[in-house]
Parts: structure tokens; C-alpha cells; sequence
């Protein structure tokens, strides 16, 4: 698909290139006004007068006059005797023109858009602009609007045939560079990689950025001469992002995989194409409208820009709430110029944040019903993508599910790309990435301190710790380093205090720190005589985990799919032994164990009710209530009753009998834990437990 240099036009002037790159757009615009029908053009203000002056030869050729109406006094005219603005020039002399004879002639008018303001209403001056507009049904108009506002359809009724120019039709681009130009790209011009910088722009602009270019003659590579027209063609909030996929973000193997083979893979190698064929092909399979999935905070934005990166494509983040305005019209006005810059600007990438702020299925609005509004204007612009753009749009969310499913179907959001909470590999990979860019010298046991201590809850939240987290986990360490004017390694201690600090942890006395060390060294001494129980590890008793004074973590179980009776069983006991440990061991029992009744009984209550396991007088059976479901006879329920509690009374006795058994194991325990405050898997590795490698869950 590449061109020869001597294949190319050797001059050419800004009229000579609208004339190469729109001859289909000024041919239907002149046909439409020999037959007599007003025609309006929707191009960039730049283009305006060019794709005029070139229509306005056509027309003087079947001798029909154009009278160009922009609002400028005339030379003759006392300039104090005028309206002060330019509508007010304006309407003077459209109040001349069509009460007047205007014959064969039609009226051009460069600046529609000058009639309305921002929020699509109308002021006085521009209501009067109308009544002229239709005043005199002989003038033939031609009126020219601008993509980044729109007009009030009381002005588009006007035109019966109009003409969108948005950026510069693929097939035509090799007519507007000239050979001297087309040297900064090498001995040879491919349209097809030029094309994808500069789609969106007219061919006025371009003509003007392909004179601008500087460099040697005939590189070895054309990437000097595009990353100029790059560079140059970004403009408004745009942004060209530095953010490698697989350098700067850490961890998210599989997502990286997914994103690279299904969407940069598909881009580059349709780069490489050589026939116009395979590239259509191609076009159609890259899907222009993705979601990225996921808890806040694991990086979804940091994601579509990395893909951004790759593609050499500008950003634009649009943020849903901040989309949203009180006025009738704006909040769409608003989705539509995103759309129209980011098309000017192609390649480029519209991430809209938290997109389920306004995108939400129709008919579940609880606001105004704006939002139903800007669901339909986000479709229509996705709609009305051409296939050879490179503009894509990402729609971040935590509820994929409450999206409208108008947005989900093939051809808009079509693909969907999850994000979850990272694992320890991937929190490794990412504190891997901090550590050498903020210089933190963590050592390798401070590395894996920190990589376990962020599998739990994030203290004072129901989540777990995400990019972000990690990220400011590892600030606060730079920032220690520099208070403490700390050079040494960052130890397992200094990851430790940092996420300690400012927590509110509670202040127990003597007697409640023994209660919490009995009760949880219960839970973990049940766990190492329990088969099917994950190895512990880490015991703390400080507090540090969200709403709970002492928590004992396991390590993830090495069958994580399948889970036998034997497993839920054990895990009762497990949570028994809390329980019966300070029974065993204290004066009293304490209210600690309120969790894990309740998550013993409901382990009981699905053992029976949901998969089937419990004794044979109940059988195997599945007794979930619903609208389908035949209700449960009383006699069934008692039995289901009686068997639940069957199943947690043999779970406590069972508990109670290994601590009696072992009871040296959790005084032990229990004093180590009073000393030492926390207690990880090596640690533990005296008491006999073994040390389990690989990724961790809480239990």
C-alpha cells in the first residue's frame, strides 16, 4: 500500500487540497443547490472559508451568485451607525437581504453556531435571526456550523441536505501530500500508518502540519516525522500518556495478556498489512468500546492509559458526575464536543470514569432523567464512528451489572476487561515497581511482610488493599525514610509501623489481652489438628485487622475449586475453637465469638439446606425457598432444624475434645502471643505447624 514519491503532487495550495480531499462532500453540496435546497456544513471553523471559495467556482460555473453574510460591516458604512455586536450586524443585514429582491442568488452563512449559546438556547437577538431565516422562502440558503456546538433544531429544520466533514477520508489522503513532505517519512509513503495520526484532522490543518515537519530526508523509520504530527495535532484537555503495560504496571499477568493479544496485537499487525482488503478485515474486528471492571483503586484508568501508550493515542478522562449539569441540553452538549475533540484528535483514547454514574439501565433513574438523556446521546456518538478511526472508549465501573444493556450489546461496549483486587503475586510485582522507583531498599523478609500483611481487609474498610493502597503504603515508607534520614534498608519493623501508625488500635488491658490471645490461639491449635483447615499464616492479637480485636489468617488452600464436606466440617471446628478455648481456659466465656457462631451456623445451614450433605432423614435434597419452590412442610423443617444442630453441636465437641487434648500447645500459644503481639507462619513452625508457601486468603 506504500506510494512513490514520484506518485505524488509536487505543489499544492490549501484550495487545491480541499478540493482533493472533499470532491464527493462539494459535489452533493453544489447538486443539492442547483435542484434548490438550502444545505447546511458542519466543518471546523478553519475549514470554512476554503470549502466556500471552492463550492462558490462550482456554483459561478452554472452562473448562480453567492452572497456571504459573516457579520462584517461594509467599507462604505459609518461604523457608528451600526449594532455593536456582530449578530446585531447581522441581523441588519438579514433584514436588508430578505426583505429585498434576492433573485437567483444564494446567501452563504459562515457562523450558525453565532445563534446559540451554550446551553442550545436562544437569546432575543438569535430568535429574531430565525423569523428571518424563514421570512422569505425564495432565498437559498447555505449555512455552515461548527462540530463542537450545536444548534437548536428550529435552525437545523431549515436545511434540507447537510454535509458532515469531520477529519479527512482515508482514500484521499495520499492526493494531499506533496513529495517534498513526504521525504520526512522515508522513500516510500504509507497512507494507511500516516492516516491513523491525522484522521481527525481537515485538510487545511494537515496541509499546514505537513509544512511544519523538520528532520533529515529520507529516515530510516517515519516515527520522527509522527511523533511531530503527534505532538501537533493534540489539542483542548487531551493528554499524550507515558505509561508502559508492562514496565509500570505491576503484576495482572492474565489481564495484560487479554488486553495485548485481543486488542494492541490486532492494531499492530493490522500496521504491517498490505492489502486494502485485510485492513478492513481488520477494522471490523477491533472493538471501539470497552469496560474495565473492578474494585476502586485496582487501576482500571491506569489500564486504558497504558493501551493509550501503545497506540501513540491522546487521553481524555471524563469523569460521569462532573458530565451532569442542571441545565436542559448541556449534559448531552457536553458527551457530544468529548466525542468531537477526541475525533479531531485521533488516535485517541475517552475514558469515562465511573460510567455506572449516569449509564445505568433506563427505567432505574431516581434523579431528574437526565441520565437517560446521556445514555442516548453516548450511544448515538458511538454509532456514528467510521470504521478506519482509531477512537476507542472505555467505561470504567465497580457495577458492571447495573449498566443500561443497551451500552453492553456487540458493537458499542462489546468488550469487557475485569480488574479485581491484585493477588500476592501481583502485589508483589507492584511493590517491586515502588520499590526501586521511590529507592525504598526494602529487603527481601520486608518484601514478603509486606506482600502478606496487604492480603487482609484494609483497616476501616470492606475491602483489601489495591494498586493504590500499595502505592500509598509506599510513599508512607519513602516519606519515613526521609523523616528518619534512613540510608539502611527498609525493614520488616519500619513496614510494620507505617501500617500501624495512625491506627486507632485498642488499648486492652492485662485480663482482655488474655482473653483474645486464649481465644484465638483456640482457633489456630483447632486448625493445625484439622486436615482440611489451610496452614496459618499470621496471628495477631494488636487489633490491626478492621473489627476484630485478634484474627488468625491461613494460607490459601491448595484446592480452591472443589470443596468436600470434610473441608466445611473442619472449618466449623476450626470456629469452634475460639470458643471452647476460653472456655477451657478462662473464668468465663466472652461475647468474641458472635462471627464465628454465625458463620459456623450458616456453613451448617448450606451443608443441609443447599448441597445436599446433611444426615439421611433429611437426604439429599435442595431446600431453597423461592417463587418456583413448593414450601417446605413443618415436619421437614424440624428435621432440617434438628440436623443443623446436630451438625454444630458435633463441630463444638469435637473442638472441646483437641483442646483438652492438646491444652499445652495453646497455653504455649497463648503466652507467645501475649509477648509477642504477632505471630507469623515461621514463627508458628516451632508449635509444629507447617509453613505453606504461595498465595494467602483469610479465613
Amino acid at each position: 500500500m506504500s506510494i512513490l514519491e514520484s506518485e505524488l503532487p509536487t505543489e499544492m495550495g490549501f484550495f487545491e487540497a480541499v478540493e482533493a480531499a472533499y470532491p464527493a462532500e462539494l459535489g452533493k453540496a453544489h447538486g443539492a443547490l442547483k435542484r434548490g435546497l438550502p444545505v447546511m456544513v458542519e466543518c471546523d471553523k478553519e475549514l470554512t472559508p476554503y470549502f466556500y471559495k471552492c463550492l462558490r467556482d462550482r456554483l459561478k460555473a452554472d452562473s448562480l451568485q453567492c452572497i456571504y453574510l459573516d457579520g462584517r460591516p461594509p467599507a462604505d458604512v459609518d461604523p457608528n451607525r451600526l449594532p455593536p455586536t456582530m449578530v446585531g450586524i447581522l441581523l441588519m443585514q438579514l433584514k436588508d437581504l430578505v426583505r429585498g429582491a434576492v433573485g437567483d442568488r444564494i446567501v452563504v452563512l459562515p457562523h450558525l453556531d453565532l445563534l446559540t449559546t451554550s446551553q442550545t438556547g436562544l437569546t432575543s437577538e438569535a430568535r429574531e435571526v430565525i423569523s428571518l431565516l424563514y421570512e422569505n422562502p425564495q432565498v437559498l440558503w447555505v449555512g455552515f456550523k461548527d462540530p463542537s456546538f450545536a444548534l437548536p433544531q428550529v435552525i437545523s429544520n431549515l436545511f434540507a441536505h447537510r454535509e458532515s466533514i469531520l477529519g479527512i477520508p482515508r482514500g484521499r489522503l495520499s492526493k494531499l501530500v506533496t513529495q517534498r513532505e513526504s521525504r520526512k517519512f522515508g522513500t516510500e509513503l504509507n497512507p494507511y500508518l500516516l492516516y491513523k495520526h491525522v484522521s481527525g484532522l481537515n485538510a487545511v490543518r494537515l496541509r499546514r502540519l505537513l509544512q511544519s515537519i523538520e528532520g533529515e530526508d529520507y529516515p530510516s523509520t517515519p516515527e520522527a516525522a509522527l511523533s511531530q504530527l503527534r505532538v501537533a495535532t493534540l489539542g483542548g484537555q487531551l493528554s499524550l500518556p507515558n505509561l508502559d503495560l508492562h514496565k509500570d504496571i505491576g503484576g495482572y499477568t492474565r489481564v495484560k495478556k487479554r488486553l495485548q493479544s485481543e486488542i494492541l496485537d490486532i492494531l499492530q499487525r493490522k500496521d504491517s498489512l498490505s492489502s486494502e482488503k485485510e485492513v478492513l478485515r481488520y477494522e471490523a474486528l477491533i472493538p471501539k468500546g470497552m469496560i474495565f471492571e473492578g474494585p476502586p483503586g485496582t487501576g482500571k484508568t491506569l489500564f486504558a492509559k497504558a493501551m493509550a501508550t501503545a497506540l501513540g493515542a491522546a487521553v481524555t478522562v471524563v469523569s460521569g458526575p462532573e458530565l451532569k449539569s442542571r441545565w436542559v441540553g448541556e449534559s448531552e452538549e457536553r458527551i457530544r464536543q468529548v466525542f468531537v475533540k477526541a475525533r479531531q484528535n485521533a488516535p485517541s483514547v475517552i475514558i469515562f470514569d465511573e460510567l455506572d454514574s449516569f449509564a445505568t439501565a433506563r427505567g432505574t433513574y431516581s434523579g431528574s432523567g437526565v441520565e437517560h438523556s446521556m445514555v442516548n446521546q453516548l450511544l448515538t456518538e458511538m454509532d456514528g464512528f467510521r470504521s478506519d478511526e482509531l477512537v476507542f472508549v472505555v467505561g470504567t465501573t465497580n457495577f458492571v451489572e447495573s449498566l443500561d444493556p443497551a451500552l453492553l450489546r456487540p458493537g458499542r461496549f462489546e468488550f469487557h476487561l475485569e480488574i479485581p483486587y491484585p493477588n500476592s503475586e501481583d502485589r508483589r510485582a507492584i511493590f517491586d515497581i515502588y520499590n526501586a522507583n521511590l529507592n525504598l531498599k526494602m529487603s527481601e523478609a520486608a518484601l514478603d511482610y509486606a506482600v502478606k500483611r496487604t492480603s487482609d481487609s484494609v483497616p476501616g474498610t470492606a475491602g483489601y488493599y489495591s494498586g493504590d493502597h500499595i502505592q500509598a503504603l509506599c510513599r508512607a515508607l519513602a516519606r519515613r525514610r526521609i523523616r528518619s534520614a534512613l540510608d539502611a534498608a527498609t525493614e520488616v519493623v519500619d513496614v510494620d509501623e507505617v501500617l500501624t501508625e495512625y491506627l486507632d488500635l485498642p488499648e486492652l488491658t492485662s485480663l482482655e489481652e488474655r482473653v483474645v490471645a486464649t481465644h484465638e490461639a483456640g482457633h489456630a491449635v483447632c486448625a493445625l489438628h484439622c486436615e482440611h483447615v489451610p496452614p496459618i499464616d499470621r496471628v495477631s492479637i494488636r487489633g490491626d485487622v478492621a473489627g476484630a480485636l485478634g484474627v488468625v489468617r491461613y494460607a490459601e488452600a491448595a484446592h480452591r475449586y472443589v470443596v468436600t464436606r470434610a473441608q466445611l466440617l473442619d472449618s466449623i471446628c476450626m470456629l469452634f475453637g475460639g470458643r471452647e478455648a476460653e472456655a477451657l481456659l478462662c473464668d468465663d466465656v466472652s461475647i468474641g465469638a458472635a462471627e464465628d457462631l454465625a458463620r459456623a451456623t450458616a456453613i451448617a445451614k448450606a451443608l443441609v439446606q443447599t448441597y445436599g450433605l446433611g444426615d439421611d432423614s433429611v437426604g439429599p435434597r435442595t431446600f431453597e425457598t423461592g417463587r418456583d419452590e413448593m414450601p417446605i412442610a413443618e415436619e421437614t423443617r424440624n428435621k432440617i432444624d434438628r440436623n443443623v444442630s446436630e451438625i454444630l453441636s458435633q463441630g463444638q465437641l469435637r473442638a472441646r475434645a483437641l483442646l483438652k487434648e492438646h491444652q499445652g500447645e495453646i497455653e504455649s500459644l497463648r503466652d507467645l502471643l501475649i509477648e509477642r503481639k504477632v505471630l507469623d507462619s515461621e514463627s508458628l513452625a516451632s508449635l509444629g505447624h507447617p509453613v505453606k508457601q504461595g498465595k494467602e486468603a483469610e479465613e
